[in-house]
């Protein structure tokens, strides 16, 4: 679908901003850019002839644009989130929506007061595989669903205005959040600091959700390879994501433990693939901000309210570390 009646800003274009500049003009729907660095935008200018360039975001706001997307350094979200709410106009925000709970509650509360449409990006609740482990587990096929566990590893990228928790952490958090249905009653963390003061290089973080479903995210950015993987544990058989693999790879492992008269029982079944749909979850995150911003209709998935929910945990777990 292209969105070509649709003129979207895209404020910030470094790390990730880039990944949202190039699927908004694959969509037709990409007409601004503001960043403070003048060669980036000249780049733009050449790749892109009609778009408009800003170096504030004061220049941007003066333009008709439709809505904006701040893909900023995290400690900038809540500033910039703010000024484009304050002007009615809807925004998607990349996570974390802010870096404290009293911002974060402000943004949503402004929102809602200037009935401005607000999303936050977190992008996995729009991945193939995840939706796909979503309906697995609804339908049953894991049976009662028991832990929940995901790591994300990397060598980099190390931030001096976050912490590993809150730049690697939103992800899984949103996942689980989204997995289970529910909000965690007990939080509890630990991390470790090695590169730089009050900065936490490593994290685990252990959450209990109601209905006995237990939970823990491994998060690092000084592991020596990639590894971005989930495990989902049933009564009945198990599910595996390897997100940093080739491929991608869904697996349903036909395994779990009886536990009868004699003692435990490993049930070591086969394991087999599981088809999923193939697209990329930021096209499909922006094709359903565009969607709503043209239908004007109420913002379900990565939504502001969701999105406090994840900044609540973040803030109570970051209080153990």
């Amino acid at each position: 679908m292209v969105h070509k009646e649709k003129k979207i800003c895209v404020v910030g274009a470094g790390y990730w901003g880039k990944n949202h500049i190039r699927t908004l003009h694959e969509l037709g729907a990409l007409k601004g850019i503001v960043d403070s660095n003048q060669e980036v935008l000249s780049s733009y200018l050449k790749r892109y002839s009609n778009i408009y360039t800003h170096d504030s975001l004061e220049h941007a706001l003066k333009k008709n644009y439709d809505a904006y997307i701040v893909s900023t350094p995290a400690e900038t979200h809540y500033s910039i989130a703010k000024e484009i709410i304050l002007r009615k106009k809807p925004v998607l925000i990349e996570k974390p929506l802010a870096l404290n709970i009293k911002n974060a509650e402000e943004l949503v509360m402004l929102a809602n007061l200037n009935k401005v449409q607000m999303m936050v990006g977190h992008v996995l609740l729009f991945h193939p595989a995840i939706n796909k482990i979503k309906e697995i587990i609804h339908e049953g096929k894991i049976g009662k669903l028991q832990y929940i566990y995901s790591n994300r590893l990397n060598l980099g990228k190390v931030r001096a205005d976050e912490n590993v928790f809150w730049s690697f952490a939103p992800h899984d958090i949103s996942v689980f959040l989204y997995l289970t249905n529910s909000y965690p009653e007990k939080i509890k963390a630990s991390g470790s600091t090695f590169l730089q003061k009050n900065i936490h290089d490593s994290t685990i973080t252990q959450m209990s959700f109601p209905n006995g479903v237990d939970s823990h995210i491994f998060v690092s950015w000084i592991h020596p390879f990639k590894e971005h993987r989930l495990v989902v544990v049933g009564s009945e058989a198990m599910i595996t994501f390897e997100d940093s693999l080739d491929g991608k790879p869904l697996k349903f492992h036909s395994k779990k433990v009886d536990v009868g008269l004699e003692g435990p029982k490993k049930i070591d079944g086969p394991v087999r693939h599981i088809k999923y749909d193939n697209f990329e979850p930021l096209k499909k995150e922006l094709e359903y901000f565009l969607d709503c911003i043209e239908s004007k209709e109420e913002i379900k998935i990565a939504n502001g309210s969701n999105a406090l929910k994840v900044i609540r945990i973040l803030s109570d777990a970051s209080d153990d570390l």
